[in-house]
């Protein structure tokens, strides 16, 4: 037996067998492709024909019901869902400033404070925070939160806020250069003065995007105001659709309410999406 055909072996010459070409990476994916795509499409097809269309039209599409929403749905809850999360992040992002700026500050215990107070209040589910609030009278006898109603809803808000609005503004505060701060102090700039003057301006620049995230998550945190026995002229969304739905028996109210979330939500995040793309470009 020669030196070939012992290298050959048993199964014959080595090398690719004729008639059997491999598949190219780029066909696999491609056929892979397809297979997904079919099952999506039968995926749909059969819950297309299982579901009880007629069944959700008349829980969660009944136009008559949906009508009784309007116009209340926007002149009265969506102008208080407004109010209370543009209250509560304004007073938010002036609080968390404060708690981003002692956070950074060389005296410790303001670090300290700044450093306990975010991580409790991140730490607490944001419904809880609004139970305390609305216990706060037994708790203290005779106190009352300026505003009233509005006044506890954006209280409640302002708490959750701030604790987040801190660590996204001390981010935004750490990634200004530092020359910038130290070209402030050589012109004689005091370290206040070039705190409020040159390094909070560019790190507010900074953080426009994820604090425009941070307003949208503000938005939908409004809804937790309803367990403050919100009513009336009062009640945001949440509330106003499900009082509606409880009225008419229907969940019809809770389909518009969603929609008109839907309507802000929306194109905030695609503002957000597109500060994001320009701060990009910009570095």
């Amino acid at each position: 037996m020669t030196d070939q055909s012992m290298a050959a072996g048993p199964a014959g010459p080595a090398g690719p067998v004729p008639g059997r070409a491999r598949m190219s990476p780029r066909k696999r994916q491609r056929i892979s492709r397809g297979v997904q795509y079919v099952v999506l499409v039968a995926a749909v097809v059969a819950i297309a024909f299982v579901t009880n269309w007629e069944g959700l039209a008349q829980n969660f599409a009944k136009m008559d019901v949906a009508k009784q929403a309007f116009p209340d749905v926007f002149t009265v809850a969506l102008k208080n869902t407004i109010i209370y999360s543009v209250g509560g992040f304004v007073f938010g992002s002036l609080g968390g400033l404060l708690l981003a700026l002692m956070r950074m500050s060389s005296v410790r215990p303001y670090r300290w404070i700044a450093t306990v107070y975010i991580e409790v209040f991140r730490g607490l589910p944001a419904l809880l925070i609004f139970l305390l609030i609305l216990f706060l009278p037994l708790a203290l006898p005779g106190f009352e939160v300026p505003g009233g109603t509005y006044g506890q809803g954006i209280l409640g808000l302002t708490i959750v806020s701030a604790a987040y609005m801190a660590e996204t503004l001390r981010a935004g505060l750490q990634a200004v250069p530092k020359g910038q701060a130290e070209a402030a102090r050589s012109l004689g700039m005091s370290h206040t003065r070039s705190m409020v003057s040159v390094v909070i301006p560019q790190a507010l620049r900074i953080v426009i995007p994820p604090t425009t995230n941070q307003f949208v998550a503000l938005l939908k945190d409004s809804s937790l105001v309803l367990f403050l026995g919100v009513s009336g002229e009062y009640v945001e969304l949440t509330k106003f659709g499900n009082d509606l739905a409880s009225t008419t028996a229907n969940a019809t109210p809770i389909m518009v309410v969603g929609l008109t979330y839907l309507l802000v939500t929306i194109p905030l995040g695609y503002l957000a999406g597109r500060l994001e793309k320009r701060q990009a470009k910009g570095r």
